[in-house]
């Protein structure tokens, strides 16, 4: 579960974008722009098509939807026809789509860039927490620290083993979950599409956010960064020029009434740190912007940096606790 902290500012009156934190419009009023809007993973999604031809936009948005219909039918861990969720209950796929082996792949960096830290394979601790939550009586202190230790076995991305010819997992029990990553690689499979379509300004939100090129009033597309916990407060403002950015934070989604068990759980340890409020990441796509910035609400400030120190061009805006935030550069 994902939850966005971003809006896009406004920029002219007319047409405006659907919320994506606390509002969004900076989006021109001109007749060349499409605007489409629908569900994603679980979410609402939406596409921002400039194109001088009202017809071939419309052919454009349509395999966009296409194209998300068919990656959500991978991917979804709601769906049960979904090959995620065949993965899940039969512990094996043969033959799996290549956009499955791709994505895995990717996750697969990611875990190693983050130490571990971004790991598919954590959604048995994901459903132990769900299930404690959910039932009646629940202790508030959380599932017991044995049944924590259980589901943490079962949580090690190094025993999913990923190939063209077949996708297993190795221990019984182990489960995947691609919310940290598949929107970001939903966004940036619809920015190839309507590259190859040769768009070149248009802004692509699926969960995550990715612009392609400028805005077409010639300058950079602005997003402004909301305060999960206080929303409508925007604690910062980047810009976005065939870039990407994604961000997540505690408040996205909590087990408990008192907050202290989110949705960012720490593969080493279990439990969910609440380092920050929120964590933004910019770079070069929203596949690894998706990842990072789920990793990166598991780090200090410390380890971000270090982290970036081998991602040149890759930046992180955090927001603290106490209101202030910080922007670390890759090439700082």
């Amino acid at each position: 579960m994902r939850r966005r902290v971003l809006c896009i500012l406004a920029a002219a009156a007319g047409l405006g974008l659907p919320r994506l934190g606390a509002s969004a419009t900076d989006v021109p009023a001109a007749p060349s722009l499409l605007t489409w809007t629908g569900p994603v993973l679980g979410g609402v999604g939406s596409i921002h098509l400039h194109h001088p031809d009202p017809e071939a936009a419309r052919g454009l948005i349509a395999q966009c939807v296409a194209e998300i219909e068919r990656l959500e039918r991978l991917f979804s861990l709601w769906r049960e026809d979904s090959q995620l969720s065949a993965l899940n209950r039969h512990g094996a796929l043969a033959a799996p789509p290549p956009d499955m082996v791709r994505l895995l792949g990717a996750a697969r960096d990611a875990t190693m860039l983050t130490g571990g830290l971004f790991d598919v394979t954590v959604q048995p601790l994901w459903a132990l927490y769900r299930d404690h939550f959910s039932a009646a009586g629940a202790a508030p202190a959380g599932p017991p620290r044995d049944a924590v230790e259980a589901a943490l076995a079962l949580v090690d991305q190094r025993r999913l083993l990923v190939s063209p010819d077949r996708i297993a997992l190795t221990r019984k029990g182990m489960a995947v979950t691609l919310n940290g990553i598949a929107q970001g690689y939903l966004t940036d499979r619809v920015v190839d599409l309507l590259r190859r379509a040769g768009v070149s300004r248009t802004l692509v939100d699926l969960g995550e956010t990715h612009a392609i090129g400028r805005h077409p009033a010639g300058r950079p597309w602005r997003a402004a960064l909301e305060d999960p916990d206080a929303p409508g407060r925007l604690w910062g403002e980047v810009e976005l020029v065939d870039r990407a950015l994604a961000s997540s934070g505690d408040g996205g989604f909590v087990f408990d009434a008192a907050g202290r068990f989110t949705h960012l759980l720490d593969p080493r340890t279990g439990r969910s740190p609440q380092l920050h409020r929120a964590v933004s990441v910019l770079a070069p796509d929203a596949t690894l912007a998706d990842a990072l910035s789920t990793a990166f609400s598991l780090m200090s400030e410390a380890e971000v940096a270090a982290t970036l120190r081998r991602l040149p061009g890759v930046e992180a805006r955090i927001l603290r606790h106490d209101g202030t935030d910080v922007a670390l550069r890759g090439d700082a």
